[in-house]
C-alpha cells in the first residue's frame, strides 16, 4: 500500500465514495472538490474501492463518519446519554437513536453500559454523535448494548483486521468453541463465550496476534490453542 504525507491529494472517485479516518474532501473549487490526507500512514481502499482511509500508528481514534465503535456509558445528560468512545471528545448518544425507541419506551442504559454504535456526526469542531441502527434500515442489525462478555483494549490497527473478512483469527476460534464478536474500530473489541476459558483464550490470541503486540500468525495461534488445550 502506498505511503502517504500529510497534505497530498489522494485521487479517489465512486458514486459512493466514503472516507475514513486520514482522509478530508476540501470545499469544491472550480467544480472540484480534492481529497486530501490529514495524516501520515498507508492509503487502503475496500475491493470496490468506495470507502479509502488512511492506515496509521495512531494511539488515538479519530472518530469519522459511518464507523462502528464500542462505547461506554459515563453520564446520563437529560434524554441522552455521554459515552466514551477512546476519542479526544466524549459522545453524545440520543435517547430515541435506537430501533423501536420512542419517548415512553426508550432503553435502560446504566453508567458502564457497553455499546456497540455507528458514528452518525464526527467534525473536528463538535462532539461526536452516536446512534445504534442501521441509517438506511432503522433497523438494529446488531447494534445496540452489549451485555455480558469481555472487553478487550488493542491497537487500531489490529481491530481493522479483525473487521477484515479475509483475516484469518476470528473464523480460527469459531471453529474452535461458539463465540461472539463486536469489533469497534477504536481499538476496542468485544467478546462473549459461554466458557470463560474461552474467553481467556479469544483475549490472549487478539492480543498475540496485534500486530502492535506479538503479531502472530495463523500457524503460531494454532499452536498456541493447543498449548491452552482449546
Amino acid at each position: 500500500m502506498p505511503l502517504v504525507l500529510p497534505g497530498e491529494q489522494i485521487s479517489a472517485q465512486h458514486v459512493n465514495l466514503k472516507l475514513g479516518p486520514g482522509l478530508l474532501q476540501q470545499p469544491s473549487v472550480d467544480g472540484k472538490s480534492p481529497i486530501v490526507s490529514t495524516r501520515a500512514g498507508e492509503l487502503h481502499h475496500s475491493a470496490n474501492r468506495s470507502k479509502w482511509w488512511i492506515d496509521s500508528n495512531s494511539r488515538r481514534y479519530v472518530p469519522a463518519p459511518q464507523e462502528s465503535v464500542i462505547g461506554v456509558v459515563i453520564a446520563r445528560s437529560g434524554e441522552n446519554w455521554r459515552v466514551d468512545i477512546g476519542s479526544a471528545h466524549v459522545a453524545s448518544l440520543d435517547g430515541l437513536a435506537f430501533e423501536g425507541a420512542t419517548k415512553r419506551n426508550r432503553p435502560n442504559l446504566k453508567v458502564g453500559s457497553l455499546l456497540y454504535a455507528r458514528v452518525s456526526l464526527a467534525h473536528k469542531d463538535m462532539e461526536p454523535e452516536l446512534e445504534c441502527f442501521d441509517a438506511q434500515t432503522r433497523k438494529a442489525e446488531g447494534f445496540g448494548e452489549l451485555k455480558g462478555g469481555f472487553l478487550i483494549n488493542c491497537s487500531l490497527r489490529m481491530c481493522r483486521l479483525l473487521m477484515d473478512p479475509s483475516h484469518f483469527l476470528l473464523p480460527l476460534l469459531g471453529s474452535r468453541f461458539p463465540l461472539e464478536a463486536a469489533t469497534g474500530v477504536n481499538g476496542r473489541v468485544w467478546i462473549n463465550s459461554k466458557e470463560p476459558r474461552h474467553i481467556i483464550a479469544a483475549s490472549r490470541c487478539i492480543e498475540a496476534v496485534d500486530p502492535d503486540g506479538g503479531g502472530m500468525d495463523e500457524a503460531g495461534v494454532k499452536k498456541f490453542l493447543s498449548s491452552m488445550d482449546v
